[in-house]
Formats: C-alpha cells, structure tokens, sequence
C-alpha cells in the first residue's frame, strides 16, 4: 500500500478486515510479521523508543470515538498536544487553539466541556487537536461512525480541505462509502488482511469485483457471507432426518 503525500487515501472493508490493524501498524502500536512499514523514508519498527516518540509527533490520529477528555475544556483538550510537545508560550498556544478551533467551525465553543456539545461537535474539536501540530500525517479511525448526515458531510468536507491546506497525508479507514467516496483520492478494499481491490473511486464504482460491487452496493449476498461459518441451522434444531 502506498499513501503519496498530499492525498487522502481510504481503507475500505467489512469489520475484522484489518483496517484498523493498518493504522496501528503505521503508529507503531503493532510490529509488522514480516515486510516493512516506512514513513517519510522512516522504517518505524527499526526506531528505538525515544525516536518513536519524536516520530508520533509528526501524526494526527482522530480516534473513532474521538478520546476527548472529559474533564478539560474544548480548548484545553485541543490544547493539550501542543503543551506536552511544544516550548511555545500560553500566549502562542491560545493563539493557536483559537485558529484550530475557528477551522472546524467551534470557535466560540472553546470554554465548553465534551459534555455540553454534541457528538457531531465533538468529533470535530477531536479533528482540531490531531491537526493542533500542523502533522504531515493524518489517520482517521471511522471517522464518520455514530453521526447524522449533516454532521458525517461536514466532517468529510473538513477532512479533504484541512488535508488540502496543510499538505498532509490522510489515511482514512471508513465503512461508509458514500463520504469517503467523496472525498478520497485512492481507495484500498480489505478482506481478511488482504487487498482484494484498488483504485480511484470511480474506479471502483464501475468494477465488476463480486466484493466490491456487494460492498459499495450493500448487497446481503456475496463474497462476504451474512451468517458466521459453521453448522446449519437444522442440524442445530434437530431437523435433518437420518442421513
């Protein structure tokens, strides 16, 4: 898998497919079995811990849930990457903040807790704390799960222009079709740990791949089965009769 700077690539695929796996694998949190796993040149399970850490800087992670914390303000949590890995001044920091928050449009919700706003809001003062560092990769983990409609399409949009504006790399792992369809440059179709297909999203919306077509068309029936493998449902109840 390649992810070229400047693009938002999408890793698409059923639960259990290994999506979330790539992300871990690229943060360091996994140490490949076999291949490489490099970033800017970096092969990142060949850094000791110290070079780890300075890497991670350099990445924005938006977590599915979006792992604000509670108990601190909007602004303190977007502030809190740039407090531990930064010597800037409170007056920089605020400066900051304040400009993160005004780019996902909450501003003004600065002085409120995680508790008062809501899902939609939330999920995008976590955007504004993965991009508190400017980082030149971001990975998105289901980035549109549990939001309505208006809230899934302003967090695409954001998605696609803060990418645009920074300059970075997004990885973005996604079940929903329709939004990273339209904001993605490559998409990767996982089943299993494998790439059974690639391509642009157009690409894909045209391909004639039994998997693809089942997934982007929300087909029951297909290469991915409905029903866990195993015993049928009449042997289970006793209805088969004698073989």
């Amino acid at each position: 898998m390649a992810f070229p700077r400047g693009k938002v690539i999408a890793v698409m695929g059923g639960s259990g497919s290994g999506k979330t796996t790539i992300l871990r694998l690229i943060g360091g949190q996994l140490r490949p079995s076999q291949g490489e796993v490099k970033v800017d040149g970096q092969d990142v399970h060949a850094l000791d811990t110290a070079d780890l850490y300075r890497f991670r800087r350099k990445l924005g992670m938006l977590f599915q849930n979006g792992a604000l914390f509670t108990d601190m303000s909007v602004f303190d949590n977007v502030a809190f990457p740039l407090r531990e890995n930064t010597e800037l001044s409170e007056a920089m920091i605020r400066d900051l903040v304040l400009l993160k928050l005004n780019a996902v449009g909450l501003r003004n919700a600065a002085l409120l807790r995680p508790s008062e706003i809501s899902g939609g809001m939330a999920r995008r003062v976590a955007l504004a704390r993965a991009i508190a560092l400017d980082p030149a990769l971001i990975l998105y983990d289901e980035p549109f799960a549990g939001l309505d409609p208006i809230a899934m399409g302003v967090t695409a949009n954001l998605i696609r222009k803060l990418n645009d504006a920074l300059g970075s790399t997004s990885v973005l792992v996604s079940h929903d079709v329709h939004e990273s369809f339209a904001i993605a440059d490559y998409v990767y179709f996982l089943s299993r740990g494998m790439i059974v297909a690639q391509g642009t999203p157009e690409d894909l919306r045209m391909s004639a791949d039994p998997y693809v077509k089942q997934f982007v068309n929300a087909e029951s029936d297909g290469p991915v089965p409905f029903h866990y493998p195993g015993r049928a449902l009449a042997d289970d109840l006793g209805l088969r009769g004698p073989q």
